[in-house]
């Protein structure tokens, strides 16, 4: 008996040694889309002090971000339709451009334009990197890899801002763009020569525009609420309210032409799996809920515990390191056992917890009690961030992996935007009331958000008073995170264990025989 078992296992081996290669090309795609923004952000100074237009800074960031959101869905339904490898080499191909073009750039103008550019780019590289994995993997054995990809985030999560000081002192700000380039034209390669996904049949069916310019405008005006919304314009102003009525409007058109289109660029049905819905519902707070995080925890800990600002990535350690173990433990055992059902509860109870624990810090606070608090969230974040993709490609069928895997990676994008929003706000409002309270209103012209140095020229009874209000802000800001994030916490409740594949798809060319719809283990739960 040992020895068919050993003839078996041959032909396995070269196939697992392709995927792992070809994962390896995604993970450094993947790096690319989340360097970016870090990189540049650390960078943004120095590039304002060259090329002037402060008033225009935001932009920078905005477009990029307005950009990515837009196109995500787009690129999810071209590989649909058109081929996974191609729309995934052209997105690169369109974020190496931009990146270029942005290094290029003599003035603030055209910075935000290029960066735009490169956005439209980035929509395709997640997407993309979700997708193939989708198509190379089984769900069962999908997990392991969807947990080596959480891995990436985090490294880049630490690893952005050192990164991009590093770049910006030795190199110049340029080279924060330029950086892309050896690590793109190294994926372009390895993807272009190592990734084989079976022939697809060219669609002819006709592009949804009129769905994709609605479904555009509409994540535009969104993002540009939660952008805008409480900082450049009041929540009550004109701007605002004509963002959400054109927002509102935008998607309410969206929903009806999609429903009639032959070809929809995001098809309704999929949202009638209930595991996909419930999983956007998750994806959607986890994102809120780690952004906002993201953003205040630096803040506090600069602030009230006098963390340096320099290694601003290091501050945020103790809840990336467990999130990025949890995540890979989280796909090991989901590929050993095919169970995952009690990871989005898990998750979603820790995330719960860890939000509230982080509500709980004040001025007296050490640095290991909020390392530790960290620690908990992050755990939370590890059990949901890849498990809440891998549910959503599970719940449709094979024809549909590209729009699943862009609408999981749209909601998250939109709960950040929500997160940041709404957290920032209640924020800012707290350190500003508690600052007038104690006669300190003055400091909070700085958009509530002083550095260290600052912080040290300002009088003791001032600065406690400040520390004081960030904390306290911090507190609201956490406490209505943790709130929010109970809704995961029921959404996860409701999901319903459907076996994951445990062997891959026949090699079926999709222009012969290959059934259009999920296998039979992948069936639906339709509510």
């Amino acid at each position: 008996m040992a020895e068919p078992k050993k003839a078996a296992a041959g032909p396995a081996e070269p196939r697992t040694r392709s995927i792992r290669v070809v994962v390896l090309a995604l993970m450094i795609t993947m790096l690319l889309a989340m360097l970016d923004n870090l990189i540049v952000g650390t960078a943004m100074p120095t590039i304002v002090g060259d090329l002037g237009g402060l008033e225009h800074l935001s932009w920078v960031v905005t477009a990029y971000t307005l950009a990515t959101a837009a196109s995500t869905p787009i690129w999810g339904k071209l590989g649909d339709l058109y081929g996974r490898k191609g729309i995934f080499l052209t997105s690169i191909v369109v974020f190496l451009i931009g990146s270029v073009l942005s290094g290029m750039a003599q003035d603030m103008g055209q910075l935000i334009g290029f960066r735009a550019v490169q956005g439209l780019g980035a929509g395709g590289l997640m997407v993309g990197v979700m997708a193939i994995l989708g198509d190379l993997v089984p769900p069962r054995e999908r997990g392991k890899y969807q947990g080596m990809m959480a891995g990436v985030m985090a490294v880049a999560m630490i690893g952005g801002p050192l990164v991009g000081g590093a770049i910006t002192d030795h190199l110049g700000w340029r080279w924060s763009f330029y950086i892309n380039l050896p690590l793109g034209v190294v994926a372009l390669a390895m993807v272009t020569v190592v990734l084989h996904l079976p022939h697809k049949e060219r669609s002819k069916a006709k592009i949804d525009y009129l769905g994709a310019a609605l479904l555009t405008v509409g994540i535009t005006a969104i993002v540009l609420v939660t952008t805008w919304g409480g900082s450049e314009y009041a929540w009550s102003s004109a701007v605002i309210m004509e963002l959400i009525a054109l927002g509102v409007a935008s998607l309410v058109g969206f929903v009806l032409v999609e429903t009639r289109a032959a070809e929809p660029i995001m098809p309704l049905h999929i949202f009638r799996s209930r595991n996909f819905t419930l999983m956007s519902v998750v994806g959607f707070m986890a994102g809120f809920v780690m952004f906002g995080a993201v953003l205040f925890l630096p803040l506090y800990q600069q602030t009230v515990q006098g963390a340096s600002a320099t290694n601003s990535g290091l501050l945020l350690l103790p809840m990336l390191l467990s999130m990025m173990v949890v995540s890979l433990v989280a796909g090991r055992v989901t590929t050993s056992t095919g169970k995952y059902k009690i990871f989005p509860i898990l998750g979603s109870i820790l995330m719960v917890a860890g939000l509230f624990l982080l509500a709980t810090m004040d001025t007296g606070t050490t640095r290991f009690t909020s390392g530790v608090y960290m620690a908990v969230l992050g755990a939370g974040m590890g059990f949901l961030m890849q498990i809440t993709m891998l549910v959503a490609q599970n719940s449709v069928e094979l024809k549909d992996m590209g729009v699943a895997s862009s609408a999981t990676t749209l909601f998250r994008t939109l709960g950040s935007s929500f997160g940041v929003a709404i957290m920032g706000a209640l924020f800012t409002g707290r350190v500003q009331d508690e600052m007038a309270g104690h006669g300190g209103g003055g400091v909070t012209g700085k958009s509530a958000q002083l550095d260290a140095s600052s912080l040290a020229k300002l009088p003791d009874a001032v600065r406690e008073a400040y520390e004081y209000a960030v904390a306290s802000g911090t507190h609201i800001a956490f406490l209505v995170g943790g709130s929010v994030a109970v809704v995961a916490l029921v959404a996860a409740l409701f999901v319903k264990e459907v076996p994951l594949r445990g062997t891959a798809k026949p090699e079926t060319p999709e222009d012969g025989a290959a059934a259009p719809g999920r296998p039979a283990a992948m069936e639906s739960q339709a509510v």
